[in-house]
């Protein structure tokens, strides 16, 4: 096969591949948790099989979601991040990023992150735990990057980078998580909040030279 049309062929795959993702958004943004592979297949037009064909099962389908919202939340906080703004600002900017995308699609954070709680029964195995755990995992990794890209935290640095980086995500993921829920007072509210709990040593370090600050 020549590989023009190998490429061809492999960028016909991708196209279908993105169609089928974009068809699992409309259902999980209309069932959440509930969302079904026999649904996402009717909503893409075509049979279960054919939808196992290009994800395995349901467990690779939620990689591929996951992937894709994680990538796009991912890159709200570096921009976030990099605003030019003085770093309290930005510390807040970072918090309202994570928060305004989980209130913005509660459907699809909680299919990502709770679909056991809905009473949901297992399909194909699927345990949301395995899955949503490696998400929080390399979002920590890549804030714990930025960190220490930014902030001057002496020789240690790099370990302390990631403990916060993880622990901040933790935090917000948590807070988040109860604050979806009970909705309790305003986003700005809860971001002032987590802003003033994470403030004590970032206010007091310095940036590293020639990065891009903090």
């Amino acid at each position: 096969m020549e590989t023009s049309q190998r490429d061809e062929q492999q960028r016909a795959a991708e196209q279908r591949r993105r169609e089928l993702l974009e068809a699992a958004d409309r259902v999980v943004l209309r069932d959440g948790p509930g969302a079904s592979m026999n649904a996402i297949a009717a909503e893409a037009g075509i049979t279960k099989p054919i939808l196992y064909r290009h994800f395995g099962d349901k467990g690779g389908l939620y990689r591929a979601l996951a992937a894709r919202h994680t990538d796009g939340l991912l890159a709200g906080l570096r921009a976030a991040l990099d605003a030019p703004a003085e770093r309290r600002r930005r510390v807040e900017t970072t918090l309202d990023a994570y928060l305004a995308a989980i209130e913005a699609r509660p459907q699809v954070y909680r299919f990502l992150m709770h679909p056991a709680d809905e009473g949901t029964p297992a399909e194909h195995g699927f345990d949301v735990g395995r899955h949503s755990a490696p998400l929080l995992r390399r979002m920590g990794e890549e804030l714990a990057q930025v960190i220490s890209e930014r902030v001057d935290l002496g020789p240690d640095g790099e370990e302390l980078a990631r403990a916060w980086g993880h622990g901040i995500v933790g935090m917000m993921h948590a807070a988040g998580d109860w604050w979806l829920r009970e909705r309790p007072f305003e986003r700005s509210l809860l971001v002032r909040h987590l802003a003033d709990l994470l403030w004590g040593r970032l206010a007091t370090s310095g940036d590293l030279p020639g990065g891009p600050g903090f």
